[in-house]
């Protein structure tokens, strides 16, 4: 199997002719004919057991030709891209056949669309801002509320009546026109005040009132009520309340910090507050400099991509967030429901982040060219290492999940952003410099032409 000839046909467009030599044809019928031959019968012959030859005699020496160019397209399509130096981008091409015989071997022509041709600008020595990383009283003050409020608990009031954010627990039954409405009671019901979980107006009509009481709320069902019998009628909530009840936070204090962490004194869990949030900070500041170095490379690129490359990348993007979705208990059907869209429309959704994300990769990639950036077996080695400790598999499960080749293209690609980042000048700043808005070309004057408008009608003035 060779490759005979290359050659580009158009913007990311190339033909392949391939050939496929008359041993490894012939070796490829055989094969096929051990594994379907059973199926086929010749007069005189039991099924399955007339030899290859009398079979290519009776129904055609070409009986089995689809099927061996099927068994060798594959690699011979792979071998012939690797060997013309260009990568394929998807499955749609045109195929052609030349010839194909048992003696002679296949010859066809492939015409399938590639990887483009990428320039960059200069990539080394680029600049960017680094946010210092800090981390304020406020900040740590608000995480240690968020935590009290994780650990605050639920008491009952009764010295008071109900007001907004208690929880109240209450029986209640509507009516609309003195008749009662299906799914409008309830009993020993959970409502917080001010949730907005009840239509407008109910909430408001339970707070003042004390446990025990006996009351009724007057409301009307909003216009766009999902009951069509309930839209906009006026109704009436019969309702009783039966229980008061508050969070109440603890104290923020050493026994605090005992009851919610590992820690002995507030002070030590002050300052671990402290330390993750600056680790937070450091690496969201990190990725901000990565990412303001990928768009000044992907803004100086030149490349003409090819849809399909967007395309492909929308869709493991898809396949990914199903993924997810299934690892919750919910399939993507369920949740274009929910959210009321489409499949198209929810695909689209990624293609911006999914036409970046291709760009990024071709860049770097062209890097990896540029600088001949190789991955070594060992850089191999410890990546499935590190893999299978994250995922808690053997190194073995990763080899057999992960191709080697591909693996080696994410590693190189990995080192080409290392190099980026080790040569760009970045300063390190307390606030990033605000871009400014390009400035916006002054409107053309029109003086030149009512001059010569002018001077047009004096000179006609003249002349009479």
């Amino acid at each position: 199997m060779s490759l005979k000839e290359a050659k580009k046909v158009d913007t990311n467009r190339y033909e392949l002719e391939i050939t496929i030599d008359g041993q490894a044809f012939s070796d490829a019928i055989v094969k096929v004919y051990k594994k379907n031959g059973k199926q086929i019968s010749v007069p005189g012959f039991r099924k399955g057991k007339a030899p290859l030859a009398l079979v290519e005699q009776y129904y055609g020496e070409s009986v089995f030709y689809e099927d061996a160019l099927n068994l060798l397209y594959a690699d011979a399509l792979e071998a012939a891209a690797e060997e013309a130096g260009v990568e394929i981008v998807d499955d749609k091409m045109d195929f052609d056949l030349v010839s194909i015989s048992k003696a002679d071997g296949v010859d066809f022509k492939v015409t399938l669309t590639v990887v483009p041709d990428v320039e960059l600008a200069d990539y080394k020595g680029l600049k960017a801002e680094r946010v210092t990383p800090a981390v304020s009283d406020e900040e740590i003050d608000a995480e240690l509320n968020q935590m009290a409020n994780r650990n605050a608990r639920m008491v009952s009031v009764e010295d008071r009546a109900a007001e907004d954010g208690d929880i109240t627990v209450i029986d209640f039954e509507g009516f609309v026109d003195g008749v009662a409405f299906e799914g409008g009671k309830g009993e020993g019901f959970s409502l917080t005040l001010g949730s907005g979980q009840f239509i407008p107006g109910f909430e408001e009509q339970v707070a003042g009132h004390n446990v025990g009481e006996e009351f009724d709320v007057n409301v009307t069902f909003p216009e766009d009520y999902q009951a069509e019998e309930l839209k906009g009628k006026a109704a009436v909530f019969k309702v009783k309340l039966h229980e008061i009840k508050k969070r109440e936070l603890p104290v923020i204090d050493d026994e605090f910090a005992k009851d919610v962490s590992e820690f002995e004194t507030l002070a030590e869990l002050k300052e671990d507050i402290k330390k993750h949030q600056l680790e937070r900070k450091t690496r969201a500041a990190d990725e901000d400099v990565e990412n303001t170095l990928v768009d000044a490379i992907v803004d100086g690129m030149k490349a003409e991509i090819p849809d399909a490359m967007i395309e492909n990348r929308c869709n493991q993007s898809l396949q990914d967030f199903a993924y997810r979705l299934q690892m919750q208990g919910m399939n993507l059907d369920t949740y274009l429901q929910y959210t009321g869209s489409t499949a198209d429309d929810f695909k689209a959704s990624f293609r911006p982040q999914a036409e970046k994300q291709v760009k990024m990769r071709l860049a770097l990639e062209k890097i990896v060219k540029l600088e001949n950036i190789e991955v070594s077996d060992e850089d191999v080695d410890a990546e499935i290492k590190k893999m299978a400790e994250s995922y808690g598999v053997t190194e073995e499960q990763v080899k057999a999940a992960v191709p080697v080749k591909e693996m080696k293209k994410d590693l190189a690609v990995t080192k080409a952003l290392e190099l980026v980042k080790s040569s760009a000048v970045v300063t390190d700043v307390e606030k990033k410099t605000e871009k400014k808005a390009p400035a916006k070309k002054p409107a053309a004057k029109k003086t030149t032409t009512a001059k010569k408008t002018t001077t047009k009608k004096a000179e006609e003035k003249k002349e009479d």
